[in-house]
This record gives structure tokens, sequence and C-alpha cells, in this order.
């Protein structure tokens, strides 16, 4: 029953939650995506912080979402622990400021084996007690082939993890 009450959660957030591809080309592009969340904007950040709770262990380098962690301050690490001692920086804090937003420069996933990567941002405008949930995600550079190709791709797995973020939001639990 749980199981069910969550799924439906999640399919009620999907119908307040709009992603696109916006532009692509072959030497880079843009996804975004927002939602409106019954939750205040210091409760969004917050989780924002905590990709461990949300965070899909299939895109992950170790295969356990618990490896991930996040420092939302100027030089942060969103890094994830692997086994053996090894370790992942996926992406470095540049902006961060409670309520507000969060902003991490770097490549996630197939991103880091080439010459791309990109401009991740978290943008919080928190009305009567509802916070719009903004993310984007410019990415840029060369990867054999063309980034334009990617694109829906990269769409795909940060909606996925944009959609479990929201539901650990409201829910308290990522599907």
């Amino acid at each position: 029953m749980k199981h069910l009450l969550l799924v439906i959660a999640t399919f009620a957030l999907a119908s307040t939650t709009h992603a696109e591809v916006i532009d692509a080309q072959p030497n880079g592009f843009q996804v975004k995506r927002a939602a409106v969340l019954n939750a205040p904007a210091a409760k969004v950040y917050a989780a924002l912080a905590q990709p461990a709770q949300w965070w899909n262990k299939d895109h992950t380098w170790s295969g356990s979402s618990a490896n991930l962690s996040l420092a939302p301050m100027g030089g942060g690490c969103f890094c994830e622990r692997l086994p053996n001692g090894g370790s992942v920086m996926h992406m470095t804090v540049v902006y961060a400021q409670p309520g507000r937003g969060l902003r991490l420069f770097g490549g996630l996933g197939p991103l880091q084996m080439s010459g791309a990567t990109g401009h991740l941002a978290w943008t919080l405008s928190e009305t009567n007690g509802k916070t719009t949930l903004t993310q984007t995600y410019d990415v840029g550079g060369y990867r054999m082939g063309g980034l334009d190709k990617i694109a829906p791709g990269v769409d795909q797995v940060l909606s996925e993890q944009f959609d479990r973020l929201t539901a650990y939001i409201e829910t308290g639990k990522a599907p």
C-alpha cells in the first residue's frame, strides 16, 4: 500500500513538472525542468544537499546512492565514494545561497570522458509556502559525434533525478 501511495504521489507531481531539451547543437545543449512544490524554499534547498536520499543508484559509478555527498558551499564537492578507497568528483559547487539557489560546474556521467562540461543550476522561488524549483543543465565542449546526440538521454536521466528529488521533498521518500 505504501508503494502504491508513493507511485500515486509521484504521478501527481509529474502533472506539475515540465521538462524539455531547450536547445541541442553539436557543441552543446541545454535541458530544463521546473516544478511547483508544496514545501518552503529552506526545505527544498536542504534536500538538494542530500543526493544520497534521492539520486537513483543506477546512475552512480559505485552502484549505491549512499556513496553520494554534496557540500553546499563555494568549492564544495558533489562527490561519490568508490569501493577500495576510490572516489569521483562529479561537480564542484560554484554558488550556494540557502533558500535561493545552488549551482554546480562539471560533467555528469559520460561527459566526464569527453572534452565537454556543464553547469547545473537549481533556482528556488518561494511564494505562500510553495517553492518553484527550476533545474537547468547547460553543457558545452567537444564530444565525438556531437553533444546534440546525447541531449535527449541526458534530459531523460536528469528528469528522473528531478522527479525523485521532488518526490523526496514532498513525501520524504524517493520512488
